[in-house]
């Protein structure tokens, strides 16, 4: 028990949806109601006033998991999975409606932008109360203040009441007081997800420093690059359950390729082949270093290209050579992987198999791309050669990835490559 942090078992969240209860009427409504139809008046209140409409919406279920004294933990997953309410409950802003969730040691959290901070009260002020209710000394609470005030950057707004605050400055400083306030135990939720991109490096850095200080870290981001660089375990929720839990690039990877389906990764190919074409591609398919089946590829990630093909040559086919040519969402070209600069020699390949490709470190930033295949070959029983052009062969997905290993990315405003790079100091 003494290594348990959090401890979730059977937690379950239902809400009502639906129209509010007839009951609750207003004097008007119950005086002209008595007039037109005073029969009612003699029936009971769960017969005529009762709800109209009654739908249970359950946003979490039967949820159960543990987190030991100093994990830090992903949790990711669609809109609507459940995730937020999951931190609502652990931080007891809501009761749950089944099973029950243990914490132990003082929790701290950062959930939504307004969650936590009396409007009325100045920055001042809400550090002081957080602090307080935290548990912290007063001598606690001005030991970190000018480093919380300095981290939120909102030093001549301190003594501003917050509700004058932009979104902005009201999240730095949510993040600067629950990052600095030393608790045990941190939730953290879609902080990324408000803040310019100088704001979001900086919480990247802490998030960062918190994890490594030992505390207990539930991390709830859609930043899959962040997950993969904060966070060692990560926890999947869909339609409010636990589906998944285990290494974050193996959960990351599972969830992707669910979430974005087949769709932007199906082949554009011959729909019936035409027996009279002497070379054509059956199928294409992506798939992980370990052989797995893939539908998106991160920044950086190592994958394979499979182009499995037909021939109508009854035998070998000699002098080939393959490419498969790389552009962005318009068609413009941005790169070929050809095999003649791969490897020193043509190849020689059988009438029916499968080409395949690795590609190493993906160069591009996130966003949806459109690759091309090339043939060309000679088949030992004819004169001619085999030239084939695929326009549009794979619909390609990327989404962030860890490429420099910083969790890091350039804006695609930049341009679409990545290059492995390292910057120095010389003495």
């Amino acid at each position: 028990m003494g290594d348990i942090a959090i401890r979730v078992e059977g937690i379950g969240k239902r809400y009502r949806v639906g129209r509010r209860p007839i009951g609750y009427r207003t004097l008007r409504e119950a005086i002209s109601e008595g007039i037109h139809a005073p029969f009612r008046w003699g029936r009971k209140r769960d017969q005529t006033y009762g709800e109209k409409v009654s739908n249970w919406f359950w946003a979490l279920k039967d949820v159960s998991f543990e987190v030991r004294r100093g994990e830090v933990v992903g949790f990711i997953g669609p809109n609507g999975a459940g995730k937020s309410t999951l931190l609502k409950i652990l931080s007891r802003i809501t009761e749950p409606t089944e099973g029950r969730a243990v914490v132990h040691g003082r929790l701290g959290s950062l959930l939504e932008v307004g969650v936590g901070f009396h409007p009325e009260l100045t920055g001042r002020d809400n550090i002081l109360l957080n602090g307080a209710i935290l548990g912290l000394t007063k001598s606690d609470i001005a030991r970190k203040f000018d480093e919380i005030v300095d981290f939120s950057s909102v030093g001549q707004f301190i003594d501003t009441p917050v509700k004058h605050y932009s979104s902005g400055m009201y999240l730095r400083l949510a993040f600067a007081v629950a990052a600095h306030m030393e608790t045990e135990i941190l939730l953290v939720d879609e902080v990324l997800a408000v803040g310019d991109a100088a704001f979001q490096k900086k919480c990247l850095d802490k998030m960062g420093e918190v994890a490594k200080g030992g505390r207990t870290v539930l991390f709830v981001s859609h930043n899959m690059a962040a997950i993969n660089r904060l966070c060692p375990e990560t926890i999947l929720l869909q339609n409010g359950m636990v589906t998944a839990k285990g290494p974050s690039e193996e959960i990351v990877s599972r969830y992707l390729n669910s979430c974005l389906g087949n769709g932007l990764s199906q082949a554009v190919l011959d729909r019936a082949p035409d027996e009279h074409l002497p070379f054509w591609v059956t199928n294409v398919s992506l798939v992980d270093t370990a052989g797995n089946p893939i539908q998106v590829v991160s920044c950086g990630q190592d994958f394979v290209v499979k182009l499995q093909y037909r021939t109508a040559s009854s035998g070998q086919l000699s002098n080939v050579w393959a490419r498969l040519s790389f552009a962005d969402a318009s068609g413009s070209p941005l790169f070929v992987c050809y095999s003649l600069q791969s490897r020193p020699e043509r190849m020689t390949i059988k009438a029916q198999g499968t080409l395949v490709c690795r590609i190493n470190k993906l160069p591009l930033v996130p966003g949806n791309y459109i690759m091309g295949f090339a043939f060309k070959g000679k088949p030992a029983d004819k004169p001619e050669e085999i030239v084939r052009m695929y326009d549009g062969v794979l619909r390609l997905h990327v989404t962030e990835g860890d490429f420099f290993g910083t969790g890091k990315l350039p804006h695609s405003q930049h341009g679409p490559f990545l290059v492995d790079h390292k910057w120095n100091v010389l003495d």
